[in-house]
Protein backbone atom coordinates (compact mmCIF):
# COMPACT_ATOMS: atom_id res chain seq x y z
CA UNK A 1 0.00 0.00 0.00
CA UNK A 2 1.48 3.30 -1.07
CA UNK A 3 -0.44 6.19 -2.52
CA UNK A 4 1.27 8.89 -4.54
CA UNK A 5 1.95 12.35 -3.21
CA UNK A 6 -0.93 14.74 -2.76
CA UNK A 7 -1.09 18.44 -2.13
CA UNK A 8 0.95 21.51 -2.98
CA UNK A 9 3.14 22.02 -6.04
CA UNK A 10 6.78 22.84 -5.45
CA UNK A 11 9.32 25.19 -6.95
CA UNK A 12 12.06 22.87 -8.20
CA UNK A 13 14.61 25.71 -7.99
CA UNK A 14 14.12 26.16 -4.25
CA UNK A 15 16.90 25.06 -1.90
CA UNK A 16 15.47 22.00 -0.21
CA UNK A 17 16.44 21.13 3.34
CA UNK A 18 16.12 17.87 5.22
CA UNK A 19 16.32 16.89 8.87
CA UNK A 20 16.63 13.49 10.56
CA UNK A 21 15.01 12.88 13.94
CA UNK A 22 16.24 9.64 15.52
CA UNK A 23 13.90 8.46 18.28
CA UNK A 24 14.84 6.14 21.14
CA UNK A 25 16.20 6.53 24.64
CA UNK A 26 18.78 3.82 23.88
CA UNK A 27 20.48 6.31 21.54
CA UNK A 28 20.87 8.85 24.32
CA UNK A 29 22.10 6.22 26.77
CA UNK A 30 24.84 5.15 24.37
CA UNK A 31 23.49 1.60 24.20
CA UNK A 32 23.39 1.57 20.39
CA UNK A 33 25.07 3.56 17.63
CA UNK A 34 22.79 5.46 15.26
CA UNK A 35 23.71 3.78 11.98
CA UNK A 36 20.25 4.57 10.59
CA UNK A 37 21.00 8.29 10.38
CA UNK A 38 24.21 7.66 8.44
CA UNK A 39 22.37 5.40 5.97
CA UNK A 40 19.64 8.00 5.46
CA UNK A 41 22.17 10.80 5.04
CA UNK A 42 23.99 8.95 2.26
CA UNK A 43 20.74 8.36 0.38
CA UNK A 44 19.66 11.98 0.73
CA UNK A 45 23.01 13.13 -0.68
CA UNK A 46 22.53 10.78 -3.62
CA UNK A 47 19.39 12.68 -4.66
CA UNK A 48 20.85 16.12 -3.99
CA UNK A 49 18.80 16.84 -0.86
CA UNK A 50 20.79 18.89 1.66
CA UNK A 51 20.73 17.55 5.21
CA UNK A 52 21.06 20.48 7.61
CA UNK A 53 20.21 18.94 10.99
CA UNK A 54 20.20 15.57 12.74
CA UNK A 55 18.82 15.22 16.26
CA UNK A 56 18.19 12.37 18.70
CA UNK A 57 15.39 12.39 21.25
CA UNK A 58 14.25 9.91 23.90
CA UNK A 59 10.97 8.00 24.14
CA UNK A 60 8.81 10.81 25.46
CA UNK A 61 5.77 12.04 23.52
CA UNK A 62 6.12 15.68 24.55
CA UNK A 63 9.83 15.89 23.75
CA UNK A 64 9.50 14.03 20.45
CA UNK A 65 6.57 16.26 19.41
CA UNK A 66 8.62 19.36 20.26
CA UNK A 67 11.56 18.08 18.20
CA UNK A 68 9.27 17.39 15.25
CA UNK A 69 7.64 20.83 15.49
CA UNK A 70 11.08 22.44 15.41
CA UNK A 71 12.14 20.25 12.49
CA UNK A 72 9.04 21.08 10.45
CA UNK A 73 9.73 24.76 11.06
CA UNK A 74 13.13 24.62 9.36
CA UNK A 75 13.14 21.65 6.99
CA UNK A 76 11.14 20.66 3.92
CA UNK A 77 11.63 16.94 4.52
CA UNK A 78 11.71 15.49 8.03
CA UNK A 79 12.53 11.79 8.42
CA UNK A 80 12.11 9.97 11.71
CA UNK A 81 13.41 6.53 12.65
CA UNK A 82 12.33 4.46 15.60
CA UNK A 83 9.35 4.40 17.91
CA UNK A 84 6.93 2.58 15.60
CA UNK A 85 6.87 -0.69 17.55
CA UNK A 86 4.00 -2.17 19.57
CA UNK A 87 5.13 -1.32 23.13
CA UNK A 88 4.24 1.56 25.42
CA UNK A 89 7.56 3.34 24.85
CA UNK A 90 6.99 3.45 21.07
CA UNK A 91 5.57 6.96 20.90
CA UNK A 92 6.37 8.21 17.40
CA UNK A 93 2.78 7.92 16.09
CA UNK A 94 1.40 9.91 19.02
CA UNK A 95 4.16 12.51 18.74
CA UNK A 96 3.62 13.00 15.00
CA UNK A 97 -0.12 13.33 15.59
CA UNK A 98 0.52 16.00 18.24
CA UNK A 99 3.07 17.90 16.16
CA UNK A 100 0.83 17.99 13.08
CA UNK A 101 -2.50 18.47 14.84
CA UNK A 102 -4.06 15.26 13.54
CA UNK A 103 -5.85 12.46 15.40
CA UNK A 104 -4.67 8.87 15.06
CA UNK A 105 -6.96 6.69 12.97
CA UNK A 106 -7.04 2.96 12.31
CA UNK A 107 -6.19 1.89 8.76
CA UNK A 108 -7.90 -1.50 8.26
CA UNK A 109 -5.66 -2.42 5.32
CA UNK A 110 -2.56 -1.99 7.49
CA UNK A 111 -4.10 -4.13 10.22
CA UNK A 112 -4.80 -6.86 7.69
CA UNK A 113 -1.20 -6.74 6.47
CA UNK A 114 0.14 -7.02 10.03
CA UNK A 115 -2.18 -9.96 10.73
CA UNK A 116 -1.03 -11.66 7.53
CA UNK A 117 2.62 -11.13 8.51
CA UNK A 118 2.05 -13.01 11.77
CA UNK A 119 -0.17 -15.66 10.22
CA UNK A 120 2.35 -16.67 7.53
CA UNK A 121 4.92 -17.20 10.28
CA UNK A 122 2.61 -19.31 12.41
CA UNK A 123 1.85 -16.67 15.04
CA UNK A 124 -1.31 -14.98 16.27
CA UNK A 125 -1.52 -11.20 16.22
CA UNK A 126 -0.92 -9.75 19.68
CA UNK A 127 -3.36 -7.04 20.82
CA UNK A 128 -0.40 -4.70 21.35
CA UNK A 129 0.53 -4.98 17.67
CA UNK A 130 -2.81 -3.50 16.66
CA UNK A 131 -1.55 -0.04 17.61
CA UNK A 132 0.85 -0.26 14.67
CA UNK A 133 -2.10 0.01 12.27
CA UNK A 134 -2.91 3.51 13.60
CA UNK A 135 -1.44 6.49 11.76
CA UNK A 136 -2.19 10.24 11.75
CA UNK A 137 -5.38 11.13 9.89
CA UNK A 138 -4.75 11.91 6.23
CA UNK A 139 -1.25 10.38 6.27
CA UNK A 140 -0.08 8.26 3.34
CA UNK A 141 0.40 4.67 4.58
CA UNK A 142 3.47 2.78 3.42
CA UNK A 143 3.36 -1.00 3.80
CA UNK A 144 6.27 -2.86 5.39
CA UNK A 145 6.61 -6.33 3.84
CA UNK A 146 9.75 -7.12 5.85
CA UNK A 147 8.40 -6.30 9.33
CA UNK A 148 5.38 -5.43 11.42
CA UNK A 149 5.86 -1.67 11.61
CA UNK A 150 4.22 0.18 8.71
CA UNK A 151 5.56 3.62 8.05
CA UNK A 152 3.66 6.67 6.90
CA UNK A 153 4.08 10.05 5.28
CA UNK A 154 2.36 13.20 6.53
CA UNK A 155 2.12 16.00 3.99
CA UNK A 156 1.91 19.15 6.06
CA UNK A 157 1.41 22.08 3.71
CA UNK A 158 4.50 22.27 1.52
CA UNK A 159 6.49 20.03 3.89
CA UNK A 160 6.54 16.30 4.52
CA UNK A 161 7.21 14.23 7.61
CA UNK A 162 8.18 10.62 6.96
CA UNK A 163 8.24 8.08 9.80
CA UNK A 164 10.36 4.93 9.34
CA UNK A 165 10.95 1.94 11.62
CA UNK A 166 14.08 1.81 13.75
CA UNK A 167 15.05 -1.75 12.83
CA UNK A 168 17.87 -1.15 10.32
CA UNK A 169 16.85 -3.89 7.87
CA UNK A 170 13.28 -2.60 7.71
CA UNK A 171 14.32 1.05 7.56
CA UNK A 172 16.83 0.46 4.75
CA UNK A 173 14.32 -1.50 2.68
CA UNK A 174 11.58 1.12 3.01
CA UNK A 175 13.87 4.12 2.54
CA UNK A 176 15.51 2.76 -0.61
CA UNK A 177 12.46 1.25 -2.25
CA UNK A 178 9.61 3.50 -1.18
CA UNK A 179 10.65 6.77 0.43
CA UNK A 180 13.51 7.97 -1.79
CA UNK A 181 11.45 7.55 -5.00
CA UNK A 182 8.58 9.42 -3.34
CA UNK A 183 10.78 12.32 -2.19
CA UNK A 184 12.51 12.60 -5.55
CA UNK A 185 9.21 12.77 -7.40
CA UNK A 186 7.39 14.91 -4.82
CA UNK A 187 10.00 17.65 -4.88
CA UNK A 188 11.14 17.10 -8.46
CA UNK A 189 14.71 16.54 -7.31
CA UNK A 190 17.08 16.13 -10.22
CA UNK A 191 20.40 16.90 -8.60
CA UNK A 192 23.03 14.86 -6.81
CA UNK A 193 25.63 15.47 -4.12
CA UNK A 194 28.95 13.72 -4.74
CA UNK A 195 31.73 13.50 -2.17
CA UNK A 196 35.41 12.77 -2.62
CA UNK A 197 37.48 11.90 0.46
CA UNK A 198 41.24 12.45 0.42
CA UNK A 199 43.02 10.58 3.21
CA UNK A 200 46.19 11.96 4.77
CA UNK A 201 48.53 11.40 7.69
CA UNK A 202 51.59 13.19 8.99
CA UNK A 203 49.99 16.47 10.09
CA UNK A 204 47.27 17.24 12.63
CA UNK A 205 43.84 18.57 11.72
CA UNK A 206 44.66 22.14 12.76
CA UNK A 207 47.68 22.34 10.45
CA UNK A 208 45.77 20.75 7.54
CA UNK A 209 43.00 23.26 8.20
CA UNK A 210 45.46 26.13 7.97
CA UNK A 211 46.84 24.86 4.66
CA UNK A 212 43.33 24.55 3.19
CA UNK A 213 41.73 27.44 5.05
CA UNK A 214 40.72 29.42 1.97
CA UNK A 215 38.85 26.45 0.52
CA UNK A 216 37.17 25.64 3.84
CA UNK A 217 35.81 29.16 4.33
CA UNK A 218 35.45 30.51 0.80
CA UNK A 219 34.21 27.65 -1.35
CA UNK A 220 30.44 27.19 -1.66
CA UNK A 221 30.34 24.48 -4.33
CA UNK A 222 32.34 22.33 -3.85
CA UNK A 223 32.54 22.60 -0.08
CA UNK A 224 35.70 21.46 1.70
CA UNK A 225 35.97 20.17 5.27
CA UNK A 226 38.22 18.03 7.43
CA UNK A 227 37.51 14.96 9.55
CA UNK A 228 40.03 13.97 12.21
CA UNK A 229 40.76 10.39 13.24
CA UNK A 230 43.49 8.99 15.46
CA UNK A 231 46.68 9.59 13.48
CA UNK A 232 44.85 10.51 10.29
CA UNK A 233 43.03 13.50 8.78
CA UNK A 234 40.50 13.14 5.97
CA UNK A 235 39.61 16.00 3.63
CA UNK A 236 36.06 15.92 2.27
CA UNK A 237 35.25 17.64 -1.02
CA UNK A 238 31.50 17.70 -1.75
CA UNK A 239 29.87 19.10 -4.88
CA UNK A 240 26.23 19.45 -5.88
CA UNK A 241 25.25 19.32 -9.54
CA UNK A 242 22.67 18.02 -11.97
CA UNK A 243 24.41 14.68 -12.42
CA UNK A 244 27.44 12.77 -11.17
CA UNK A 245 29.67 13.73 -14.09
CA UNK A 246 29.04 17.43 -13.55
CA UNK A 247 29.65 17.11 -9.80
CA UNK A 248 32.94 15.30 -10.36
CA UNK A 249 33.98 17.98 -12.83
CA UNK A 250 33.54 20.55 -10.06
CA UNK A 251 35.54 18.43 -7.64
CA UNK A 252 38.48 17.66 -9.96
CA UNK A 253 40.33 21.03 -9.91
CA UNK A 254 39.82 21.43 -6.17
CA UNK A 255 41.15 17.92 -5.56
CA UNK A 256 44.18 18.62 -7.74
CA UNK A 257 45.04 21.77 -5.80
CA UNK A 258 44.56 20.10 -2.41
CA UNK A 259 46.81 17.25 -3.50
CA UNK A 260 49.42 19.80 -4.63
CA UNK A 261 49.34 21.57 -1.28
CA UNK A 262 49.42 18.46 0.89
CA UNK A 263 51.86 16.54 -1.31
CA UNK A 264 52.81 13.09 -0.08
CA UNK A 265 50.74 13.53 3.07
CA UNK A 266 47.85 12.23 0.94
CA UNK A 267 48.02 8.46 0.82
CA UNK A 268 44.68 7.56 -0.73
CA UNK A 269 41.11 8.47 -1.52
CA UNK A 270 37.58 7.38 -0.65
CA UNK A 271 37.56 3.83 0.79
CA UNK A 272 41.33 3.32 0.42
CA UNK A 273 43.19 2.63 3.67
CA UNK A 274 46.84 2.80 4.66
CA UNK A 275 47.01 -0.97 4.85
CA UNK A 276 45.59 -1.17 1.31
CA UNK A 277 48.35 1.14 0.07
CA UNK A 278 51.06 -0.86 1.83
CA UNK A 279 49.67 -4.14 0.47
CA UNK A 280 49.61 -2.67 -3.04
CA UNK A 281 53.20 -1.47 -2.62
CA UNK A 282 54.37 -4.90 -1.50
CA UNK A 283 52.75 -6.55 -4.51
CA UNK A 284 54.11 -3.93 -6.92
CA UNK A 285 57.69 -4.44 -5.71
CA UNK A 286 57.17 -8.16 -5.13
CA UNK A 287 58.53 -7.66 -1.62
CA UNK A 288 57.83 -9.48 1.60
CA UNK A 289 57.60 -7.87 5.03
CA UNK A 290 58.35 -9.01 8.57
CA UNK A 291 56.95 -6.98 11.45
CA UNK A 292 58.14 -6.81 15.05
CA UNK A 293 55.66 -5.35 17.50
CA UNK A 294 56.12 -4.72 21.20
CA UNK A 295 53.42 -3.04 23.29
CA UNK A 296 51.08 -2.67 20.32
CA UNK A 297 48.92 -5.72 20.90
CA UNK A 298 49.71 -6.75 17.34
CA UNK A 299 47.65 -3.88 15.93
CA UNK A 300 49.89 -3.31 12.88
CA UNK A 301 49.81 -6.96 11.85
CA UNK A 302 46.07 -7.15 12.47
CA UNK A 303 45.41 -4.26 10.10
CA UNK A 304 47.89 -5.27 7.45
CA UNK A 305 47.09 -8.98 7.24
CA UNK A 306 43.44 -8.07 6.70
CA UNK A 307 44.27 -6.10 3.54
CA UNK A 308 43.53 -7.95 0.28
CA UNK A 309 46.66 -9.51 -1.17
CA UNK A 310 48.87 -8.93 1.86
CA UNK A 311 48.42 -12.23 3.66
CA UNK A 312 51.13 -14.19 1.85
CA UNK A 313 53.64 -11.32 2.00
CA UNK A 314 53.49 -10.45 5.71
CA UNK A 315 54.64 -12.22 8.87
CA UNK A 316 54.91 -10.85 12.37
CA UNK A 317 56.57 -11.28 15.75
CA UNK A 318 54.55 -9.86 18.65
CA UNK A 319 56.48 -9.99 21.92
CA UNK A 320 58.07 -7.94 24.66
CA UNK A 321 61.11 -5.95 23.60
CA UNK A 322 63.37 -7.87 25.99
CA UNK A 323 62.27 -11.21 24.52
CA UNK A 324 62.66 -9.86 20.99
CA UNK A 325 66.18 -8.70 21.81
CA UNK A 326 67.15 -12.22 22.85
CA UNK A 327 65.30 -13.87 19.96
CA UNK A 328 66.85 -11.66 17.29
CA UNK A 329 70.31 -11.25 18.80
CA UNK A 330 69.98 -7.47 19.06
CA UNK A 331 72.84 -5.96 21.09
CA UNK A 332 72.31 -2.20 21.19
CA UNK A 333 68.54 -2.21 21.39
CA UNK A 334 67.90 0.63 18.94
CA UNK A 335 64.70 0.43 16.95
CA UNK A 336 66.65 0.59 13.68
CA UNK A 337 68.67 -2.43 14.82
CA UNK A 338 65.45 -4.25 15.69
CA UNK A 339 64.01 -3.51 12.22
CA UNK A 340 67.13 -4.73 10.47
CA UNK A 341 67.33 -7.85 12.64
CA UNK A 342 63.71 -8.86 12.14
CA UNK A 343 64.08 -8.39 8.38
CA UNK A 344 67.00 -10.83 8.37
CA UNK A 345 65.23 -13.22 10.74
CA UNK A 346 62.18 -13.30 8.47
CA UNK A 347 64.23 -13.52 5.28
CA UNK A 348 62.19 -10.56 4.00
CA UNK A 349 62.83 -7.63 1.72
CA UNK A 350 61.39 -5.19 4.24
CA UNK A 351 61.42 -5.16 8.03
CA UNK A 352 59.79 -2.90 10.58
CA UNK A 353 59.81 -2.61 14.36
CA UNK A 354 57.23 -0.78 16.44
CA UNK A 355 57.97 -0.51 20.16
CA UNK A 356 55.74 1.26 22.66
CA UNK A 357 57.74 1.71 25.84
CA UNK A 358 56.36 1.85 29.38
CA UNK A 359 54.39 5.06 30.00
CA UNK A 360 55.95 8.12 31.58
CA UNK A 361 52.92 9.65 33.22
CA UNK A 362 50.37 10.06 30.43
CA UNK A 363 52.96 9.86 27.64
CA UNK A 364 54.14 6.72 25.85
CA UNK A 365 57.53 6.90 24.15
CA UNK A 366 57.02 5.14 20.81
CA UNK A 367 59.80 4.03 18.47
CA UNK A 368 59.36 2.95 14.86
CA UNK A 369 62.09 1.53 12.66
CA UNK A 370 62.03 0.48 9.01
CA UNK A 371 64.77 -1.50 7.24
CA UNK A 372 65.55 -2.48 3.65
CA UNK A 373 68.65 -4.24 2.27
CA UNK A 374 70.22 -0.79 1.77
CA UNK A 375 69.80 0.45 5.34
CA UNK A 376 67.53 1.25 8.26
CA UNK A 377 65.88 4.39 9.64
CA UNK A 378 64.52 5.19 13.09
CA UNK A 379 61.74 7.55 14.21
CA UNK A 380 60.82 8.53 17.77
CA UNK A 381 57.53 9.93 19.07
CA UNK A 382 55.95 10.83 22.39
CA UNK A 383 52.29 9.91 22.16
CA UNK A 384 49.64 10.98 24.65
CA UNK A 385 46.32 9.36 25.49
CA UNK A 386 45.33 5.97 26.81
CA UNK A 387 47.00 2.80 25.57
CA UNK A 388 44.27 2.07 23.02
CA UNK A 389 44.72 5.49 21.42
CA UNK A 390 48.50 5.18 21.48
CA UNK A 391 48.29 1.80 19.76
CA UNK A 392 46.07 3.18 17.01
CA UNK A 393 48.40 6.12 16.40
CA UNK A 394 51.46 3.86 16.45
CA UNK A 395 49.91 1.51 13.89
CA UNK A 396 49.03 4.43 11.62
CA UNK A 397 52.55 5.85 11.86
CA UNK A 398 54.11 2.46 11.18
CA UNK A 399 51.95 1.86 8.12
CA UNK A 400 52.72 5.35 6.88
CA UNK A 401 56.47 4.75 7.22
CA UNK A 402 56.09 1.48 5.33
CA UNK A 403 54.04 3.25 2.68
CA UNK A 404 56.73 5.88 2.16
CA UNK A 405 59.51 3.28 2.09
CA UNK A 406 57.70 1.23 -0.54
CA UNK A 407 57.18 4.37 -2.65
CA UNK A 408 60.92 5.18 -2.75
CA UNK A 409 62.50 1.77 -2.20
CA UNK A 410 64.63 2.98 0.69
CA UNK A 411 64.14 3.55 4.41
Amino acid sequence: MFAGGRGACYDSTKLMRAEIVSIGSELLLGQIVDTNAAFIARHLAAIGLDLFHKVAVGDNVTRVAAALTTALGRADVVITTGGLGPTADDVTREAVAEATGRPLVLVPELLQEIEAFFRTRGFTLSPSNQKQAYIPEGAIPVSNPVGTAPCFIVEQGDRVLISLPGVPREMEFLLSGRVIPYVRERFRLRGIIVSRILRSCGLGESRVGEILGDYMTGSANPTVGTMAHLGQVDVRIAAKAGDEAAARALIAPVEAEIRRRLGDLVFGADAETLEDVVATGLRAREWTLTLLESGTGGSVAERLTGAPGAGDRVQALVMAAEAAQRCLGVTQGSVAEFAAAVRVWGKSDLGSATIIDAPEGEVHATRIGVATPSGAAAHAYRLGGDLRQVRVRASVMTLDRLRRTLATGSA
